[in-house]
């Protein structure tokens, strides 16, 4: 593979919707991170008299938000009343919360920005819950506003009443319930400065409906006051140091990148050390996107799913660098096998992620980007060069020997194989230009496999939860929040059904957002997993009673098509890619296919079950022929 050189403007972040992006102040600092994008006190609003409901709206102005998501509902009626009046915020009316909440998420991951979802008291709110959790698991920055019951009969089980903040607790960053108008501008600038800051994630603001009727003077504040929140930005410039030294002696380092290194926006340091000392690099799956994919150093996913030589070379490695990953398990497989060559030089903002899973020789705590960039300043100072170049050969020989798929691995012909539509799709997108979304299940490994990634944020998934139905919803607000780059999900015919009333959300506000539908008639992963170790005994998994989902398509308004066979698929691809506004393409699999290479739950990284061994003329090895639950035949077809 050649590098890529990245062209300018690759890792930027969006600007707000409908207004031009802040410049930062000068001699600005890391820890400045959270003042607002927006004008701030500087509103012209300042000083003005409003009602609690007006001082929200006017709040998420002052933050330089232009784009909400949400659904009214009769304890958030005077918040949306005062939102009918603003000139600068666009709201994106999704057809259930919770699908609002995966279109702010997707909105956020994508461009950078805070995502923004107002909604109801009661049910309104308890169907954020799933997507405050998705956010709070891949530490997405969110602001989630909910209605609530007047004060006074708080507590008395009223009409449509749910404690959002005791249920949420477990998965936001930060949450508050609103007692007067007086703390009301001083808590949504410490929501938004807690949601970006240190390691983001999801704040929650419960608003009293008879507080969003009482008046106040506007006064928005700049600066918070937190005494007990100070995210640490610089790192420990000895452990630096420290880490200096050992990537200097290290002979077979890896780099092990996560969604930190996405949220930090520390691509380019990232690239600058591995380059500096030639160390091959393995990516979470929130970590896809930081480090170029056509570079020669790039050796994909790591883990259940990843690829034989990325686990290979984690599991021979003699320093883990883990830049922004939380090592999970899906990552490490069994623990207490996992790299055991290895010393760990662990590097993240959170420092209760550090020594939580695995111990850490070197832990640095600090923002990413400051942290990298001084470890390439210190090995560029010191003269340091690579000693990695026997480790590099070894890689790229497992590299060559073990591909994630070959054309000659035996698939049966007339069928429409997976790996190849991952393949024609990444080779149809321009890798700049383009996001990708998934929904989560046998699809989403697939397009992590197979889907070509050269920037940051342009591809984005449901990491720590899994969630199935986040994808598509997502893939709406990111295709809002970028409207200059294509937005594709690939879904799974089961995930797809869990948030499709959101197609009405798509089209009614032409979003020309594509949806790729895997369609196996089942639940795949979890089908799988029956096929390989559970005797092929199918409950529940079947999704025979699937809907036609291009009369669906039709239904809401979209274009859509359905592709059966191989022959027809790149037209099919082409026609999608074309459409002007939202588009369905319904690909016919088969039940048969699994995900491969996979590390069975319970064992060691380097026990790779399905992996192609081109030496042994490209078949997959080590797949199971009866590990199955007493009283099943298992095997494989």
């Amino acid at each position: 593979m050649t590098n890529a050189r990245r062209k300018p403007g690759c890792a930027e972040a969006a600007a707000p919707e409908g207004r031009e992006q802040q410049a930062p102040r000068p001699g600005a600092t890391a820890a400045a991170k959270g003042a607002p994008r927006g004008l701030g006190s500087r509103t012209e609003k300042q000083g003005s008299t409003m009602t609690g409901a007006q001082a929200v709206v006017a709040s998420l102005e002052a933050e330089g938000v232009g784009l909400v998501f949400g659904y009214p509902g009769g304890q958030a009626i005077k918040i949306y009343d005062a939102l009918f009046d603003s000139t600068q915020i666009k709201h994106v009316l999704s057809r259930h919360e919770q699908g609002a909440v995966h279109e702010a998420d997707g909105y956020a991951r994508a461009t950078g920005n805070v995502g923004v979802a107002i909604v109801t008291s009661g049910p309104g709110a308890t169907n954020t819950v799933t997507g405050i959790a998705t956010a709070y698991m891949d530490s997405v920055p969110l602001v989630v506003i909910t209605g609530q019951v007047p004060r006074g009969v708080i507590g008395t089980d009223s009409f449509q009443e749910s404690d959002i903040v005791g249920i949420t607790m477990p998965v936001v960053k930060h949450s508050y319930l609103l007692q007067s108008t007086d703390e009301l501008t001083a808590t949504f600038r410490e929501a938004f400065h807690i949601a970006k800051t240190g390691r983001p994630g999801p704040v929650l603001i419960d608003v009293p409906s008879d507080l969003a009727s009482e008046e106040l003077v506007f006064e928005y504040p700049d600066e918070v006051n937190l005494p007990s929140y100070k995210p640490t930005y610089r790192g420990n410039a000895k452990q630096v140091k420290q880490a200096v030294a050992r990537i200097r002696r290290a002979e077979r380092p890896v780099l092990y990148v996560g969604g930190g290194v996405v949220s930090s926006g520390a691509s380019d340091e990232l690239r600058a050390l591995a380059e500096l000392m030639q160390i091959p690099v393995v990516t979470t799956l929130m970590g896809k996107g930081a480090f170029p994919a056509s570079h020669e150093l790039n050796l994909g996913p790591v883990g259940m799913h990843g690829s034989k030589y990325a686990n290979l070379a984690m599991t021979e490695s003699d320093l883990i660098i883990a830049a922004g990953a939380r090592f999970s398990d899906r990552v490490t497989g069994r623990l207490d096998e996992f790299a055991p060559k290895a010393e760990v030089i662990h590097i993240d903002i959170d420092p209760a992620e550090i020594g939580k899973v695995r111990e850490a020789q070197i832990p640095i705590v600090g923002d990413l980007k400051g942290v990298l960039g001084g470890i390439v300043a210190q090995l560029s100072k010191e003269g340091a060069s690579p000693e990695t170049a026997a480790w590099v050969a070894q890689i790229a020989e497992w590299r060559r020997r073990h591909p994630f798929y070959h054309p000659n691995v035996g698939d049966a012909p007339g069928e429409i194989v997976p790996e190849v539509v991952m393949e024609k799709l990444s080779d149809a997108l321009d890798p700049e230009h383009s996001i990708v979304v998934t929904e989560v299940g046998q699809h989403q490994m697939w397009a992590a496999q197979h889907i070509a990634r050269e920037c940051p944020r342009s591809f984005i998934s449901s990491g720590g939860l899994g969630t199935m139905g986040f994808g598509f919803p997502a893939s709406i607000g990111a295709a809002i929040g970028c409207p200059d780059k294509t937005v594709v999900c690939v879904a799974g015919d089961g995930s797809f059904q869990m948030n499709s009333q959101e197609m009405a959300t798509a089209g009614i506000h032409r979003v020309p957002v594509k949806v790729l539908v895997m369609d196996n008639r089942c639940l795949g992963m979890v089908h799988q997993w029956q096929h390989l170790f559970y005797g092929e005994r199918y409950s529940s998994t079947l999704l025979d009673a699937n809907p036609d989902f291009v009369k669906l398509a039709d239904a809401y308004g979209w274009q859509a098509a359905r592709v059966e066979s191989p022959d027809a698929l790149d037209a099919a691809l082409a026609a999608m890619l074309a459409a002007e506004g939202p588009y369905l393409l319904d690909v016919a699999i088969s039940r048969d296919q699994n995900v491969f290479p996979m590390v069975a739950p319970g064992r060691a990284l380097d026990d790779v079950i399905g992996a192609i061994d081109v030496a042994v003329g490209a078949v997959r090895t080590d797949v199971p022929e009866a590990e199955a639950a007493p009283g099943g035949k298992g095997g494989i077809r």
